[in-house]
């Protein structure tokens, strides 16, 4: 994993190779982000992309409120096949570092509705470099 920082005070990691999440724990990952999203009482905001954990439930209105992003997973959505999950970039953010958060933990809390770890997830294969154009 490499790592990088785009927002002050937080952590960025590229995931290499990216972690592939499998259908069946795809599906029960969806399904748990949704059950905890910040609109209903819960923490988590899932988008197409990405996969947001908040400190706390967002208002009643939909607003964000006092809650404070902790980190985000950068996902993709029916890479390398149709029903897999691709993660390939983690952030936490300065609350989130503040808070005792980190890649792994904020991957595994996600990924454990699955009954995933970062650890155990499968991996993306990398194909060889294309070979150099000779004239």
């Amino acid at each position: 994993m490499s790592t990088l920082s785009h927002l002050p005070g937080s952590v960025t990691e590229v995931i290499r190779p990216a972690a592939i999440v499998p259908e069946d724990a795809a599906r029960a990952v969806l399904l748990e982000l949704a059950r905890r999203d910040v609109q209903n009482g819960g923490v988590w905001e899932s988008e197409p992309s990405t996969w947001s954990r908040w400190d706390r439930p967002w208002q009643p209105s939909g607003e964000v409120g006092p809650a404070q992003l902790l980190g985000s997973l950068h996902v993709a959505y029916g890479t390398p096949t149709k029903y897999e999950i691709t993660i390939y970039r983690i952030t936490v953010t300065a609350a989130g570092l503040a808070a005792g958060w980190t890649v792994e933990s904020l991957c595994d809390e996600a990924l454990g509705y699955g009954g995933l770890t970062l650890a155990v997830c499968p991996r993306a294969r990398l194909a060889a470099p294309p070979r150099p154009f000779r004239h």
